[in-house]
């Protein structure tokens, strides 16, 4: 870790950062309670960011030797009560890790920012229009914002929780609607697929219209009440599910073909190509909205 970190008051990964001087951990500038031993845990390990802290050493700094308590028992609740605040797990961690019988590491990247308590108007406008981010002082809120708002992986701004999550649902209604119409109108199906398709080719369409949109429906709804009961490891479980979902979505990408006669052969092609894009960007909602626990 560059010596310019360890000197730095305040420290940022992704949406979070730790202010050394007021002792605070926020998240997309809202303070996250973290109680102090914690707190301290999390700064020596932001200062040693990608190297190992053993255990020894964080009983060193944090827990002198005429401190009675049970260190083990102190330091493995210190360290899960920062996984909960960062919405970390010890299984998968993003963040914390742990090396059995020797220490911990931090995973993510981590900027130091030195806080200056004033900053020149002239210094701070050179440095806006340079696209710089400034250092933090008193009248820099707007730009320590900006950046706080920025997605720690996808670089993007991140809008509220609420809009993303509506888009997704509302992506999953689209969906149920298709199967549903699908369903309700296997004869037009038949009859639409036949007309291009003799014969048992037709068959085949009408067969995967049935399957794929009775398997869809239940699909939909889990992931409408998932999003609707705002499960926060829907992640990690839209992640194991997407090589399912992708397939279903590219397959049913074709429905506006089964609307030719009405729409026409150029736009049943740009509806199409538009489906081809949806289950790539249900995946970048999920992130949006949970990625960060």
């Amino acid at each position: 870790m560059p010596s310019s970190n360890r000197e730095a008051r305040l420290l940022r990964f992704g949406v979070f950062e730790v202010d050394l001087t007021a002792g605070e951990l926020r998240k997309n500038g809202a303070r996250i309670r973290l109680q102090e031993q914690p707190f301290q845990v999390l700064t020596a390990l932001l200062q040693n960011a990608g190297q190992v802290v053993t255990r020894d050493e964080l009983r060193e700094k944090i827990w002198p030797a005429d401190t009675f308590v049970d260190f083990d028992h102190s330091l493995n609740t210190a360290v899960n009560k920062i996984r909960e605040s960062l919405g970390d797990s010890a299984s998968s961690p993003r963040f914390v890790e742990t090396l059995a019988r020797r220490g911990y590491r931090f995973l993510a990247p981590v900027d130091g920012v030195a806080t200056a308590t004033t900053v020149s108007a002239p210094a701070q406008d050179k440095g806006t229009r340079a696209g710089a981010l400034a250092p933090r002082g008193l009248n820099d809120a707007a730009t320590s914002s900006a950046y706080e708002a920025l997605h720690a992986e996808l670089h993007v701004p991140i809008p509220r929780r609420g809009l993303v999550r509506a888009l997704f649902a509302l992506i999953q209604v689209m969906y149920l609607i298709f199967y549903v119409s699908g369903l309700a109108h296997l004869r037009g199906v038949d009859s639409v697929a036949s007309s291009f398709l003799p014969g048992w080719r037709a068959l085949v369409i009408v067969g995967a219209v049935l399957v794929t949109g009775a398997v869809g429906i239940p699909l939909r709804f889990y992931l409408l009440s998932a999003v609707a009961f705002d499960f926060r490891k829907l992640d990690g479980t839209f992640g194991r599910l997407f090589p399912f979902v992708l397939a279903l979505d590219q397959l049913w990408a074709i429905a506006p073909f089964l609307l030719l006669p009405q729409i026409g052969v150029g736009l049943a092609f740009a509806a199409t190509a538009a489906l081809l894009y949806v289950p790539f960007s249900e995946r970048t909602l999920v992130r949006l909205a949970y990625r960060e626990g």
